[in-house]
């Protein structure tokens, strides 16, 4: 995932998104074209808003991808939006300092979504989370799925992968050891024995 979004450079094979090769592309160049991602550390910009974290992304790869810059009002009204479907509305104008861990999580899937990409890689979004949490968390990336956004989740809370995934693909070490339905991904006997120990 490091080398699809532009953390870390490929160094063979190629790396392709909706058809382009991303080679010698950075993440801000990755953004632009659709991909964007959210990190398992959080790192909000802590002297802004909770708004104002989701207008920066917004105003850089999203106002670019369209091609003209954005109004205020529309970008008051698509910030307000992912507020909105993140729960976040009621936070606008706290700091990241005073979120709760969830609503940090919540924080930085806005963020990602800000860029309105076509592909968003949820890292470890649940990661130190309740289970109540975890679920608000899994009902929040359904949705985005349902809105038409094809998400990637790296996770290890294998209630949430069962819950959330269309198709499972299990790495041990870099090297994937079972791709399918997420049911018998998880019956494979090379993944129990990963995981499980057996």
């Amino acid at each position: 995932m490091n080398c699809l979004s532009g953390t870390l450079v490929h160094e063979t094979g190629t790396v392709r998104f909706a058809g382009r090769d991303l080679a010698g592309l950075g993440p801000h160049q990755r953004t632009r074209l659709g991909l964007a991602r959210s990190f398992q550390l959080p790192r909000p910009f802590a002297s802004m808003t909770v708004a104002d974290n989701v207008r920066v992304p917004l105003l850089y790869a999203a106002g670019s991808r369209r091609g003209r810059r954005l109004s205020e009002r529309e970008i008051g009204e698509r910030v307000a939006a992912v507020l909105e479907s993140m729960a976040l509305t009621e936070r606008a104008r706290s700091f990241p300092r005073d979120l709760t861990q969830v609503d940090m999580r919540k924080l930085e899937l806005a963020r990602a979504l800000a860029a309105e990409p076509r592909l968003l890689i949820a890292d470890e979004a649940m990661a130190g989370l309740s289970q109540s949490e975890v679920d608000d968390i899994v009902a929040l990336l359904i949705r985005l799925v349902e809105a038409g956004i094809t998400v990637i989740l790296i996770e290890h809370i294998m209630s949430a992968v069962m819950r959330f995934s269309q198709r499972l693909v299990v790495l041990v070490s870099g090297r994937k050891i079972a791709d399918g339905d997420p049911v018998e991904v998880m019956r494979n006997p090379e993944v129990e024995r990963a995981y499980l120990g057996q």
